[in-house]
């Protein structure tokens, strides 16, 4: 069963000429592992270009079991490959 808590966090966007950006940060010393999921609460946040928000909200973490943690890991393993398969030469292959 997986475990689920609430926890405040603060989120920080940026979209300018020198910075495009969003990040999250969980409050305290929370870390987080394969196959955690993070979902932070609120309305969506639109910025207009030029433009930094930071906002505290609350999110919910919830842990993966051991089985998805493994799963989680495996499954990286195949999907960085096909960052290998990328190729930079014209047209069509």
């Amino acid at each position: 069963m997986r475990r689920r808590f609430d926890t405040p966090c603060r989120i920080e966007i940026e979209q300018s000429p020198e910075h495009f950006h969003a990040h999250v940060e969980l409050e305290g010393d929370i870390r987080l592992q394969p196959g955690d999921k993070v979902r932070v609460h609120g309305r969506p946040i639109a910025l207009p270009f030029g433009a930094k928000v930071i906002e505290t909200r609350i999110a919910t973490v919830e842990r993966a079991t051991a089985l998805e943690r493994l799963l989680t890991r495996i499954k990286a393993r195949f999907e960085l490959g096909e960052l290998y398969e990328v190729s930079f030469n014209p047209g069509r292959m």
